[in-house]
C-alpha cells in the first residue's frame, strides 16, 4: 500500500472465551475460524482473497471478552470491506464440513503453539486455573480436544445467533476517510441487518484468593524450569489509576536490564536467567475485570521456587514501603507513555484499540488519553500497586521442565 492512503476497519463482538459454555472450551476461538468460511454472497475463504486483491491485509483474534476481525486496506476499498463484514454478520454460512475442517485447523494450531512447543501457552493457558475458581475465568481458552470434537454445526448456529448480533458489535473505522462518508456506508450495509437481543454478560465476579494457591505444570519439551506468579489487578473500568499504576510498576520491576528484579535476580544473584512482568494475559487493557498481573521467571531446575519468590517479595515490599526513586518514576512514566504513543501510530493497533476500549470500557478516547495518564502516575500510585501484590492473594505455577537432559 506504498503511496496510497489507508484505512483500518475492525468489528469487535462482545464474546470471548469467557463466554463459552461449560463443556465447550475453545469454542469462541473455533468460531473465529468459522467466520472466515463464507456467508450468503461470499465464498469460503474469499474474505481474505477480496481483501488481499485490494492490496490489504485481514485477520481475527479471540480474547477473554471479545473477538475482533480487522483489516487495513487502501481507502478506496473501505466499501468492499464493509460489505464483507456486514454480509457475514447477517448471513454466515455454517456447515458440518466447514466445522470439521476448521476444527482440524484449530487443533493443529494448538499442537504447533502449545502442546508440541517448549513453553507453549505458558503461562496464559494454565495460570488462570490456579488463580481463579469459576469456569469462565479459569478454563483454557484454546480448549480441550474432546470439547472441540463434541462441537456441532447446530451449536455454531446458536452461538452466532446469540453473540454475533448487531447490538453486540462495535464497528471501527480509522484513517484517511471523511467521517460522514464512512457513517453513510456503514448505514448502507449494516442498517438492514435484523436486530436481535444482546446476550446477558458472562458472570465473571469472584472473591479474591484468601491464601496462596500453587500448582505444577509439566512441560516435556522445556529445558529450563520456570515460575509464573499471578495476582489480581484493579478493575480498569472503576479504578483506572490503580490499573495504570500496575503498568508503571511492571516497568520498574522488569522493563529494563537495570530494573529492580532484573538487576537483583539476573545480574546480581544469577538466580534466574530471565524475568518479566506484564499486565493482562494478552497485554494491558484487553479484558474486563478480573484481570491478571503476571510475573514469569526462567531458571534452572535446581533453583528453589521459594528462593525466587523470596527475592521477588523483597523487592515488591520495598517498593510498597518506600515507593520508587525519582529516577525510577521518571523513567517508568516516560517509557510507558512513549510505548503507548508509538504503538498507536500503527494503524492496525489504533483501530483495534479504539474498538476494544469502546466495547470493554465505553472509553474509546483512551487512545488519545492513555499516554498522558501514564505520564501522570505518581510514586504513591506505584507504592499502592506494589502493596496490593500480596503473597496470600496470588497464584504460583511451577513449570517442571522435562525436555532433553535438563539440569
Amino acid at each position: 500500500m506504498d503511496g496510497t492512503t489507508s484505512v483500518g476497519i475492525a468489528v469487535h463482538y462482545d464474546v470471548g472465551f469467557r463466554s463459552e459454555p461449560l463443556g465447550r472450551t475453545g469454542f469462541a476461538h473455533l468460531f473465529e475460524h468459522v467466520m472466515f468460511q463464507g456467508s450468503a454472497r461470499v465464498g469460503p475463504a474469499d474474505h481474505f482473497r477480496y481483501v488481499q486483491a485490494a492490496g490489504g491485509t485481514a485477520n481475527g483474534s479471540t480474547h477473554q471478552d471479545y473477538t475482533d476481525y480487522y483489516q487495513v486496506v487502501p481507502a478506496q476499498a473501505l466499501e468492499r470491506v464493509l460489505f464483507l463484514e456486514a454480509d457475514r454478520m447477517q448471513a454466515l454460512r455454517i456447515t458440518e464440513q466447514t466445522l470439521c475442517t476448521q476444527r482440524s485447523v484449530v487443533k493443529e494450531e494448538i499442537r504447533q503453539t502449545v502442546t508440541d512447543k517448549p513453553y507453549g501457552g505458558f503461562p496464559w493457558t494454565v495460570l488462570p486455573s490456579v488463580l481463579y475458581s469459576t469456569f469462565p475465568n479459569a478454563h483454557n481458552g484454546y480448549g480441550d480436544f474432546d470439547d472441540l470434537d463434541a462441537a456441532t454445526a447446530a451449536e455454531c448456529r446458536s452461538f452466532f445467533h446469540n453473540y454475533y448480533a448487531p447490538g453486540n458489535a462495535v464497528v471501527t473505522i480509522c484513517g484517511d476517510v471523511i467521517p460522514q462518508h464512512a457513517f453513510d456506508m456503514v448505514d448502507r450495509y449494516f442498517a438492514g441487518i435484523p436486530a436481535r437481543p444482546a446476550p446477558a454478560p458472562a458472570a465473571l465476579a469472584e472473591p479474591m484468593p484468601t491464601g496462596q494457591r500453587s500448582a505444577v505444570h509439566t512441560d516435556r519439551h522445556a529445558t529450563l524450569a520456570a515460575t509464573a506468579i499471578g495476582y489480581r489487578m484493579p478493575d480498569a473500568a472503576t479504578d483506572l489509576t490503580g490499573y495504570l499504576a500496575h503498568m508503571a510498576l511492571s516497568e520498574i520491576l522488569t522493563g529494563r536490564d537495570t530494573s529492580r528484579l532484573k538487576h537483583r535476580l539476573v545480574h546480581r544473584d544469577a538466580l534466574v536467567t530471565d524475568i518479566s512482568t506484564s499486565c493482562g494475559l494478552f497485554g494491558p487493557l484487553r479484558a474486563r475485570d478480573p484481570e491478571t498481573f503476571i510475573c514469569v521467571a526462567m531458571h534452572t531446575r535446581q533453583t528453589p521456587t521459594e528462593r525466587v519468590l523470596a527475592d521477588i517479595d523483597d523487592q515488591i515490599a520495598d517498593l510498597a514501603t518506600s515507593g520508587p526513586s525519582d529516577r525510577e518514576l521518571v523513567q517508568a512514566n516516560a517509557l510507558t507513555s512513549a510505548a503507548v504513543w508509538r504503538g498507536f501510530d500503527d494503524l492496525v493497533t489504533r483501530t483495534r484499540a479504539l474498538g476494544a476500549y469502546e466495547l470493554l470500557f465505553r472509553r474509546p478516547q483512551l487512545v488519545e488519553d492513555l499516554g498522558s495518564l501514564l505520564a501522570s502516575v505518581t510514586a504513591s500510585d506505584v507504592a499502592t500497586a506494589a502493596a496490593a501484590l500480596q503473597p496470600e492473594q496470588r497464584a504460583v505455577l511451577s513449570l517442571d521442565a522435562r525436555g532433553g537432559d535438563a539440569r
